[in-house]
């Protein structure tokens, strides 16, 4: 099949399209024709070497986490998905090596939910790993409760943009930092945005004089302590940036593949509740111009690389 992948750790420049050997599919996976596969920040960190000290790399490693697509083969042991099922999923190992920007990516079925039918593939790959870190953040790590106050790092971001729905959905308050640029996107959210800058933190006490009751760091460093000034008694903080959250009495976190928060998710992207917006689009060869769009770090949403599978029929 043709894939994207990379030899050994560098910049989007290792980064090569051409033929990898097809994925073996085990008993408790499904072969996925990818469809579509979302670039997420760990992409460009884990290709870096930054993950090296949690998750050995087997070269070649294709990259990514994020797919949309649709079944061609259950393993032997599965029951939950037949043919032609569309699912989405958040397809992390323990190890890097078999990624989502191929042709096809076999997926356990840990990672995998069925697709929201009001989502594009596009639209429905970019929902897995950035909409699992927001709401398992939310509500299994900061616990949000109706009427509390929150502050989301990055409002506009694949995360910083979900975690502003759920927590509107859970009945929160929601301020999110953005650039000003994105101050109406973040409105349209149900969020209320406040500019980054030297006094950010004033910024957010003149919304929430009493103090915000948690915050859901996507940024780290100075964002950490501007944070934690800033909460109520009682008030929590986490981050997936920093593990320096520790020091201020947070928790670190790292997202999880979760079958069951992943179709929760869906459901309420057919609900209305969630939506995901795709900032570009690439092609599969495309995908160092989409590592590198990414890792400028002004994305809007989503970046996802697309796989054309129209010159060749449906059936590839």
């Amino acid at each position: 099949m043709k894939a994207i992948s990379y030899s050994r750790y560098g910049g989007p420049e290792v980064l090569a399209f051409g033929e990898v050997r097809d994925p073996k599919v085990g008993p408790d996976a499904v072969l996925v024709k990818v469809r579509a596969a979302a670039v997420n920040p760990v992409d460009w960190k884990a290709r870096e070497g930054y993950l090296d000290g949690i998750l050995a790399p087997v070269f070649p490693v294709v990259p990514g986490w994020d797919v949309s697509g649709v079944v061609v083969r259950p393993g032997v042991a599965v029951s939950e998905f037949g043919v032609g099922d569309e699912v989405i999923g958040y397809v992390r190992e323990d190890f890097l090596s078999r990624g989502t920007f191929a042709e096809y990516v076999a997926a356990p079925l840990r990672t995998l939910a069925r697709k929201p039918r009001n989502l594009s593939f596009a639209e429905a790959a970019g929902l897995p790993l950035v909409g699992l870190t927001a709401y398992q953040m939310l509500v299994k790590v900061l616990q949000v409760k109706r009427g509390e106050t929150v502050l989301v790092h990055a409002a506009a971001g694949g995360v910083g943009s979900i975690a502003v729905q759920l927590g509107v959905h859970l009945g929160a308050r929601v301020i999110g930092t953005a650039s000003e640029s994105n101050h109406d996107f973040v409105r349209g959210l149900g969020g209320e945005p406040v500019a980054y800058g030297e006094v950010l933190g004033e910024r957010v006490r003149g919304l929430a004089p009493e103090g915000v009751d948690a915050v859901l760091d996507t940024v780290g460093g100075d964002a950490l302590k501007v944070s934690a000034n800033l909460l109520a008694p009682e008030g929590r903080l986490a981050s997936i940036a920093d593990n320096d959250v520790v020091a201020y009495g947070g928790r670190y976190y790292f997202v999880r593949p979760d079958a069951q928060d992943l179709q929760r998710l869906a459901d309420l992207a057919e609900q209305g509740v969630v939506s995901v917006h795709v900032d570009e689009t690439f092609p599969l060869e495309r995908a160092a111009d989409a590592h590198r769009l990414n890792q400028e770090g002004r994305t809007r949403g989503k970046i996802v690389v697309t796989v054309d599978w129209e010159s060749e029929g449906e059936d590839g």
